[in-house]
């Protein structure tokens, strides 16, 4: 990216990152609890609104290796979504002209199941924006295909890269997403209790890197071992943060997306224009 100041939005961009629990099993009355949320996002001033990985079936593995017809959502070729069990988050997102970001399991007609990002658009319709690529652990592996590439979400000018929880521990993926013009990272995520050094980290490196805005949404509470840690947040271009929720309990944390704010850091932090094509491996010294 040579100049990551062009072609930067014109107006500020209100974002949501919700925390809540889901529960296991129960995707139409998560989705209730998701639109819930999503009204409540709304009155803080949110057209965007990110929540937690996996929230409409719940991050809840053995439920989700017992009954994949029951937690999956069904997409047809071109990745639109017509279950019923939606409808409170489609009616939401027309009524408010808000697009919603929410994690779900996944099928697809040549029988994958991902762990995927739905996107909700301001007219209601549903589609798997994106499929998440790096897989935690032998049960997420177990139970999904990775995805197959990234996505970039555009949203009143504003070009947001799509990530879900592991995806964020890689700096290449988000700096994939800059490198397309994000000014903001989206990362619905499922951080374990335990976590919270790791949790706290990743995102604002990412932010920094990368000189955007990252929005990241988390399960919280659950049974052992699956229990969810919060801290839901919007971080700024520089890593700071600008809002975050407790570990513990409900919440909704709502912040804006600033252009000019993004245009200052990324004239005094340079990164993406200096980064060099290519970097380490090409050479081995030798000492005697």
């Amino acid at each position: 990216m040579t100049n990551p100041t062009a072609g930067l939005p014109a107006a500020p961009l209100a974002v949501a990152a919700v925390q809540a629990e889901p529960v296991p099993g129960d995707v139409a009355g998560n989705a209730r609890s998701a639109a819930r949320l999503v009204e409540r996002a709304v009155g803080g001033g949110a057209r965007v609104v990110v929540l937690p990985e996996l929230f409409l079936p719940a991050y809840h593995p053995p439920t989700l290796a017992v009954d994949p017809a029951g937690t999956d959502v069904v997409a047809d070729s071109a990745g639109r979504i017509a279950d019923p069990r939606l409808d409170p988050l489609r009616e939401v997102a027309r009524e408010h002209r808000v697009v919603v970001v929410i994690g779900a399991a996944v099928r697809h007609p040549d029988g994958r199941r991902t762990c995927s990002s739905l996107l909700v658009e301001a007219a209601g319709r549903v589609g798997a924006g994106y499929a998440k690529q790096h897989l935690w652990g032998p049960d997420e592996n177990a139970l999904f295909t990775p995805g197959r590439c990234g996505a970039t979400l555009l949203v009143d000018g504003w070009r947001l890269g799509l990530g879900v929880c592991y995806d964020a521990c890689f700096p290449e993926h988000a700096r994939a997403a800059a490198a397309d013009g994000a000014g903001g990272y989206l990362c619905p995520s499922g951080y374990l209790v335990g976590s919270e050094h790791r949790r706290d980290l990743y995102y604002r490196a990412r932010a920094l890197d990368n000189t955007m805005y990252v929005a990241f949404a988390n399960a919280v509470g659950g049974a052992s071992p699956w229990r969810f840690n919060g801290g839901a947040a919007i971080y700024d271009p520089e890593g700071r943060i600008l809002r975050r929720a407790a570990d513990s309990g409900e919440a909704v944390v709502v912040e804006r997306f600033d252009p000019a704010e993004l245009h200052r850091v990324r004239d005094a932090h340079r990164m993406l224009a200096d980064r060099l094509p290519d970097q380490g491996g090409v050479r081995t010294l030798l000492t005697g």
